[in-house]
């Protein structure tokens, strides 16, 4: 059985579930929420695959293929898919990619190893990146995951020569920007007793902060409460940028279909952008004043020279680049460009709401 109860009643919780699912023969091996909670999928004992209605407790997909023996299961965000982890026919460790819709044949199956530990999925939909760990092994496994085929790109491993028992991971609000981390792992070591954290991290030379890795993400706000999502209700996750500075949070729509990097990138500053006029309606006229002179600063150098100039290189005089070193080097400059244009951008917005306050704050002061 799977029970779900509502932690905001105070006095006897445990003794009182509001939802009893009681569509399995046998125990459940993993669950997992999709992004608005409106679809649960879990991993039986039974071989069996099911996506169920959690409110009204009907089984809409089940799979059993024969191939492969399910023990974990999980959403994969907003593209519809889901991956379990198990084993094959032959004993081997093996992933797979169903279709949320249609689970009589996985969209993919991929042997990874002769192991008997079980492989635990960890799925980050902001960069659309799946990590697998096992249990005793020493090795982290990364893909990328995209809505067409091949669906899976293996990326990379990490390797370590001390077995883990179980890894838990740091919310995303809790990553280090300025270090460009994307993920982070706490490894449980009990053969040293110790915790290990293990940080995946992007290297890139700029320290400043990497708007195209770190996509809104999920605040720590719900975004329904237990009797809205109970009468039937969706609604995605309340979202929040990891911009240092940044302190709002926002609703967005669910997308249907799995939005690219770059409409997500442009979404994230659009609604930073508004954050950030919000805020500058409440600045004290000193912090304006200062605002003012920044501008008039990026004012005074010749068009010309604002155009070209670049993290202290020009553009347009740089030699083509020979080596694939050199032409990561100037793809990273580009988007460095890209990013401080598109901040220039933000900043002018952000000016054009400060003089349509301080007009509309004259004309009120000439009418009083």
């Amino acid at each position: 059985q799977i029970m779900i109860w509502n932690l905001g009643v105070t006095g006897a919780v445990l003794s009182k579930p509001v939802k009893i699912l009681d569509a399995h023969k046998d125990v459940v091996l993993s669950m997992s929420f999709n992004t608005d909670g409106s679809l649960l999928a879990t991993a039986c004992r039974d071989r069996k695959i099911r996506v169920i209605d959690p409110r009204a407790g009907t089984v809409l997909q089940e799979g059993n293929y024969k191939s492969h023996r399910a023990s974990k299961v999980s959403f994969l965000g907003n593209m519809k898919m889901l991956l379990s982890t198990g084993t094959s026919r032959w004993n081997n460790r093996q992933i797979a990619l169903w279709d949320q819709n249609d689970l009589s044949v996985p969209l993919l199956e991929e042997d990874l190893d002769g192991s008997s530990g079980l492989l635990f999925p960890f799925y980050d939909s902001d960069t659309h990146m799946l990590y697998l760990v096992g249990k005793g092994d020493g090795n982290i496994r990364y893909y990328e995951i995209s809505p067409k085929k091949p669906y899976l790109n293996y990326l990379m491993e990490y390797r370590s020569h001390l077995p883990q028992k179980g890894v838990g991971m740091m919310p995303k609000r809790g990553l280090d920007v300025a270090a460009c981390e994307i993920f982070r792992f706490y490894k449980l070591i009990p053969t040293k007793s110790l915790i290990e954290p293990i940080s995946m991290i992007v290297p890139r030379r700029s320290e400043s902060y990497q708007e195209d890795i770190y996509p809104m993400t999920a605040a720590a706000q719900p975004a329904l409460t237990a009797e809205e999502w109970l009468t039937g209700i969706n609604k995605g996750p309340l979202l929040v940028s990891l911009r240092p500075d940044s302190e709002d949070v926002v609703s967005l729509p669910q997308f249907l279909e799995p939005e690219s990097p770059m409409e997500a990138t442009d979404l994230s500053q659009q609604q930073e952008a508004q954050g950030r006029m919000s805020l500058e309606d409440k600045q004290m006229p000193r912090e304006i004043e200062c605002s003012r002179k920044r501008q008039k600063v990026d004012e005074s150098m010749p068009e010309n020279e604002q155009r070209s100039l670049s993290n202290g290189f020009d553009i347009f005089e740089c030699p083509p680049p020979k080596t694939e070193s050199e032409l990561l080097q100037m793809y990273y400059r580009q988007q460095e460009e890209i990013r401080r244009l598109r901040e220039l951008v933000i900043q002018r917005d952000i000016q054009i709401k400060q003089l349509a306050l301080e007009l509309r704050n004259l004309h009120m002061g000439t009418d009083n």
